[in-house]
């Protein structure tokens, strides 16, 4: 990816179309690493592992918390809970947090946004 760190990947939203090899397909383009998927915009994301995932790597999902009803959380092939504490974090924003593996994650996301839904995906990619 190219660009400042504050260039999105993709100024939209868009439909995951793959995902493996370590990275993602969507709107006719690839990325590879992780994505940080918002109403507005695609990001890349420099996550690697649940553990990562904390109020620091979803700054950008808080930043638009007025716009965002739901994050999903894809966690690659791991099954992960989000700490209660960045549970209350979301909440206390008014997001609600639903963590699952990036496969299903996906299908969710996709799901959701073709029924204009106010959603985020943080998807950590996949082998």
């Amino acid at each position: 990816m190219t660009g400042s760190s504050d260039t999105p990947h993709l100024p939209r939203s868009a439909p995951i179309e793959a995902y493996g090899n370590g990275g993602f397909r969507f709107d006719a383009m690839s990325h590879r690493g992780s994505l940080l998927c918002l109403p507005d915009s695609i990001w890349a994301w420099p996550v690697a592992t649940p553990g990562e995932i904390d109020r620091t790597a979803l700054k950008r999902v808080f930043d638009q918390a007025s716009g965002i009803d739901t994050l999903l959380i894809g966690t690659g092939t791991e099954i992960w809970l989000p700490p209660n504490r960045l549970r209350e974090a979301l909440r206390a924003v008014h997001i609600g947090v639903d963590a699952m593996m990036t496969g299903p994650a996906i299908r969710t996301y996709n799901i959701m946004i073709g029924e204009r839904r106010r959603v985020a995906a943080a998807l950590i990619a996949v082998p």
